[in-house]
């Protein structure tokens, strides 16, 4: 971790002489970004009355207000709350080409919290352990992540509280509560110290600057912007587009003979069917009433096989659903926005309130499935994001979110048949394409990877539930009794 450098006291002449040439690179650099395939991070954090504030303000007016938000998190809303700590920073993730700047970070609400006691100490330390996992994400995704600490001594900090306290314009500034923090310097700079110890991560490092002297702390963020922005252009640009593999080897083998074991030849009759539907769709109602009253949102993932029945086994489960609370998000090709953010961005934007109902038609999995098949994806970007993938579930369940994920299996032969029904039915034809009859042909490597999911992201949390589904009326019925009874061991527990 780079540490902060003597004071260095700056003329005022010498630094408004070196200000225009510096104003300009930042300009030149937001141009170069508008290009580059990756966004901007800088949280600019640091000591009590270090100046933070006067450094963001400062670079809003250096920069180009068009390709800059500035952020600050104060205390979490009834909204934010309601969801997983982390949902309101990815809310407010600058896409790829633009550049964002976030006053005290998403640390700054971990100092906040002021731990004492061991047990407010161990939350302090796994708050730290996810911000540092969330740093590591965007910055394996290509975010530039530039995080500077401003630093003053506890004599410095004193210095310029008296300072700006013995000035009428400005003493409205300090607070009580600034000199309580120069009173228990030092407890805070150790937990500044930790802090910044455990999220400081290659990709996402901290830059401590000595903030003692404001315009070389100013010349110093600004020319630390500038080097990692250069340094990092260049080495995005060596890196290799991705491709399509030219083989599909399974990673976990078990996860594929778990897949091909399952029975396909289940059966139900029409009359079976509707005599058990009725009571299981009662059962569902009031199992989600019952996790509403108790503020559990619930989240269905729904992934399968073209033509396996996902979108009937849908419209079956919100049949016994108030349609004020619940929601079903199509996922399909990326739109451009969503291309230009991380690729779990929009699965986090739909994160339920507490008390409601999120259904997903295919899901945050096309990761490790499409992505990986088909090249959209480097490797090292798919076979990391099963530990993702699993670490985002945990974060939902972990905030009580009852996750309920469903892979509806469907025999090769039974695909065909509903294929060809498709394009024989004037009112199904919407639904077959050539891209259906292209991922067909591919039915063994998906397979494989199929077999990797389960085998890589079933948690005892999240599990994984395999229908059998050539069978329609079988697997909306087991979709209805599986979705029951694991609402009612959750809410158990």
């Amino acid at each position: 971790m780079a540490k902060a450098t003597g004071v260095q006291r700056l003329p005022k002449k010498e630094y408004e002489a070196r200000v225009p040439a510096l104003r300009g690179a930042l300009v030149q650099m937001q141009v170069a970004l508008q290009h580059a395939p990756f966004p901007v991070i800088l949280v600019v954090a640091g000591d009590e009355a270090s100046g933070k504030g006067d450094v963001v303000n400062l670079l809003n007016a250096w920069l180009d207000p068009r390709g800059v938000e500035t952020f600050a998190f104060h205390e979490p809303t009834d909204e934010e709350r309601e969801r997983p700590p982390m949902w309101r920073y990815w809310r407010c993730l600058p896409p790829r080409g633009r550049m964002a700047i976030y006053a005290g970070g998403w640390h700054a609400e971990a100092l906040r919290a002021d731990p004492h006691s061991p047990p407010e100490l161990a939350d302090f330390a796994e708050n730290l352990r996810r911000l540092a996992h969330f740093e590591g994400l965007l910055s394996a995704d290509g975010a530039l992540i530039v995080k500077v600490w401003l630093q003053l001594s506890k004599t410095a900090q004193r210095d310029r509280l008296l300072a700006l306290e013995s000035d009428p314009d400005t003493a409205w500034r300090v607070t009580p509560a600034d000199w309580q923090h120069n009173r228990d310097y030092e407890r805070r700079a150790r937990l500044s110290e930790q802090m910044r110890r455990a999220t400081h991560k290659p990709g996402a490092p901290w830059h401590v600057i000595d903030a003692t002297d404001p315009r070389t702390r100013n010349l110093a963020v600004a020319g630390y912007v500038l080097t990692r922005f250069r340094a990092h252009l260049a080495a995005r640009k060596k890196l290799a587009p991705p491709a399509p593999p030219r083989r599909i080897v399974p990673l976990r083998p078990a996860g594929l003979r778990r897949l091909l074991a399952l029975p396909l030849d289940q059966s139900l009759s029409e009359i079976d069917y509707e005599a058990k539907r009725d009571k299981w769709l009662g059962r569902l109602n009031q199992a989600v009433r019952a996790a509403a009253d108790r503020g559990r949102s619930i989240v269905w993932v729904f992934e399968g096989w073209d033509a396996a029945g996902k979108g009937g086994a849908i419209r079956r489960l919100t049949s016994a659903l108030d349609a004020r609370d619940f929601r079903v998000i199509p996922i399909a090709k990326p739109t451009d926005e969503e291309k230009v953010h991380h690729y779990l961005w929009r699965f986090w934007r739909h994160i339920p309130r507490a008390g409601r109902v999120t259904i997903y038609d295919r899901s945050w999995y096309g990761r490790v499935l499409v992505e990986r098949l088909e090249g959209f994806c480097r490797e090292a970007d798919w076979k990391r994001a099963y530990a993702e993938l699993t670490d985002f579930e945990a974060q939902l369940t972990g905030h009580g979110i009852i996750v309920l994920k469903f892979w509806l299996h469907l025999s090769k032969e039974e695909q065909l048949r509903r294929f060809r029904h498709r394009e024989e039915t004037d009112y199904k034809q919407h639904k077959i394409n050539a891209e259906d009859w292209r991922n067909r042909r591919k039915w063994a490597a998906y397979e494989t990877a199929v077999g990797d999911m389960l085998a890589l992201t079933d948690r005892p949390a999240a599990p994984w539930h395999l229908v059998p589904a050539d069978n329609k009326r079988f697997a909306r019925l087991e979709i209805l009794k599986t979705s029951c009874k694991q609402i009612a061991a959750a809410l158990e527990e």
